[in-house]
């Protein structure tokens, strides 16, 4: 259930165009549908305005497809994360109209008629060519809950010209999220250039001291660039919500 879905059942409710009987039918799955191994959150996106998401990880191809199609059937969109390339021939299978994509690990099947509900454009900058599955993730995940992307691909600070031949795109969005490996320096140059809200993402790309993105992370952390915000290593996804929370309009 959406909320479009739910002011236009209410107002042909209210104009007498369906009675309460089929009015009830159609949230007969309020708040949420039993599904035995899972609870799915048909109203989530109601109370918080980011629908049910399904986590790949720990669960079996078969789970994964019963809750995307409990998500179809319901109207809403669907996305899965962290989805492994056999995992998701299976499910892909079952469920042909989704669409999977292997480097963020994502299959994703959009509403046709989902409305744009950001009230600017999330810029999202990813420093490196090996960073592009967690920018991937976060870009993904904010056009399926109904936002404007651009993305800008490839500034590391290594080549920092690149970085400035961009800034206006850059200064164009209403909130940034930035991804970098190695020394993930990225955030703090670009957080020095704008005056827009910037959630940094660091990434487990780097050689042996970056210790798997926690040299990035630190990095981040003790930015130096004012209202610098941090979320977890490889977390696109968290980084494409919070930046559509901060986009609503």
């Amino acid at each position: 259930m959406t909320p479009e879905r739910l002011r236009a059942l209410l107002a042909r409710v209210a104009a007498g165009e369906l009675d309460a009987d089929a009015a009830l039918e159609a949230l007969r799955h309020m708040p949420f549908q039993d599904l035995g191994f899972a609870k799915v959150d048909h109203h989530r996106g109601l109370r918080s305005g980011v629908p049910e998401v399904i986590f790949a990880p720990g669960k079996t191809p078969e789970q994964i497809a019963a809750v995307a199609r409990a998500l179809l059937d319901s109207g809403q969109s669907v996305l899965v994360t962290r989805l492994a390339a056999d995992a998701a021939a299976t499910v892909c299978a079952d469920l042909p109209m989704l669409t999977y994509e292997p480097g963020p690990r994502l299959a994703y099947w959009r509403r046709p008629d989902l409305p744009v509900v950001g009230a600017g454009v999330i810029v999202v900058a990813a420093a490196g060519t090996a960073d592009l599955p967690v920018a991937e993730e976060a870009a993904l995940t904010a056009e399926l809950i109904g936002h404007r992307v651009d993305r800008v691909y490839d500034i590391g600070v290594a080549g920092i010209h690149r970085l400035f031949a961009n800034h206006d795109r850059l200064r164009a969005a209403r909130v940034l999220v930035v991804v970098a490996g190695m020394e993930g320096a990225l955030p703090s140059v670009v957080g020095g250039l704008v005056d827009r809200p910037l959630i940094a993402v660091p990434t487990s790309i780097g050689y042996g001291a970056s210790f798997g993105g926690l040299a990035a992370l630190l990095a981040m952390l003790n930015s130096c660039a004012a209202g610098v915000t941090v979320v977890n290593i490889d977390n696109g996804f968290g980084a494409g919500v919070a930046a559509t929370l901060i986009n609503r309009a």
